[in-house]
């Protein structure tokens, strides 16, 4: 099933790249800067399948959830979500993750490089008094992001209107075309858009649909330049032992009200006694640099490249830089190359 939908994105120009996780992505429809214009002046679609969904299911789902990661799940209700961070028990960083509360279950989208780790650690937490069930949905389903200011009139054309306007992550099962979709609000990055997830049996009449209706193909490349330049934090990049979710500066994803969960004191505590001594930043570069480069002001190191990319303005990476240092406006050095440090359209909405 997932095959056919390949062969119609190869025909369509795409080139293959297996990820460390095995799943195959086009990483490019040899169209990277129409993709690029479509996601500023159109719609772009891009393929996000080879990321993780899980369900939980059952009457405790949402204490569960609740329970374990730090946003607030027992005030959703269905055709609501929300983003969530996943962290271990000193606050650590696991996997930002997207919650789509639905009649009876919880879809969770996930990093494809946290699926079976997210799963392994849900599963240890279930006791056997917990009515809690869990279903890894990735290889049945497939996923979608429509990016761009034109994705709620393309949704328009395939007769679905219900979502515009609507808060981020409300999401709707939706007929169209014979094809039952959840359709989302949110394209997963600080563009505009949707998420849409369907049954893999469906994926390439789904895709061919979108298509027809004026989506522009984007490959997984283009989607990495984006997310660096908004500043997504990603799993073995921005996410990791090394850094908290107050750090990874996604507090519209921190309930403090909520009560008690995995991790919850050390970041409580970092809160009330404004702990964060690094956050992250964007940071425009002079030239291209490794991640994992030292930044320096002067002889002071003051932070670390994590992510780097080069776009049509110039080079761009994601760094944490200590708090005390400065922010935005700050001029650094990279290694041998020239910085200022930036603010970034994910980290700041």
């Amino acid at each position: 099933m997932i095959q056919e939908l390949h062969d119609i994105q190869a025909a369509a120009g795409a080139n293959f790249a297996e990820l460390t996780t095995t799943e195959t992505v086009p990483i490019s429809f040899g169209n990277d800067a129409a993709a690029i214009a479509a996601t500023k002046q159109g719609a772009a679609l891009c393929d996000r399948t080879h990321w993780g969904r899980i369900q939980i299911s059952d009457s405790d789902r949402l204490r569960f959830l609740h329970n374990q990661s730090t946003n607030n799940f027992n005030i959703l209700k269905p055709g609501q979500g929300c983003d969530t961070v996943f962290v271990t028990s000193t606050a650590r960083t696991i996997d930002l993750a997207t919650a789509y509360a639905t009649e009876d279950a919880v879809i969770l989208l996930v990093s494809a490089n946290r699926r079976r780790q997210l799963l392994e650690l849900l599963d240890r937490y279930i006791f056997p008094m917990d009515r809690v069930e869990l279903t890894d949905l990735t290889d049945t389903t497939v996923a979608f992001s429509l990016l761009g200011p034109d994705s709620t009139q393309l949704l328009e054309k395939l007769g679905v209107s219900e979502l515009e306007n609507q808060p981020y992550a409300t999401h709707k099962l939706i007929n169209f075309a014979g094809m039952e979709v959840r359709v989302a609000v949110g394209s997963g990055l600080a563009t505009p858009g949707y998420t849409l997830i369907a049954p893999a049996s469906d994926a390439a009449r789904l895709w061919n649909e979108l298509v027809k209706a004026g989506a522009v193909p984007m490959g997984d490349r283009i989607w990495e330049q984006l997310r660096i330049e908004q500043g997504r934090p990603a799993p073995d990049f921005e996410l990791t032992d090394d850094y908290n979710p107050l750090e990874a500066r996604l507090l519209n994803t921190i309930s403090y009200d909520k009560g008690c969960y995995i991790g919850q004191e050390t970041i409580a505590r970092l809160n009330t006694y404004q702990g964060v001594k690094q956050q992250l930043w964007g940071v425009q570069l002079s030239g291209a640099v490794e991640p994992g480069t030292v930044i320096t002001i002067g002889e002071e190191k003051v932070g670390k490249l994590t992510s780097f990319t080069e776009t049509e303005s110039g080079f761009f990476g994601l760094a944490y830089i200590r708090t005390k240092a400065g922010g935005e406006g700050l001029k650094v050095q990279v290694g041998e190359i020239a910085g200022e440090v930036v603010n970034v359209a994910f980290l700041s909405s």
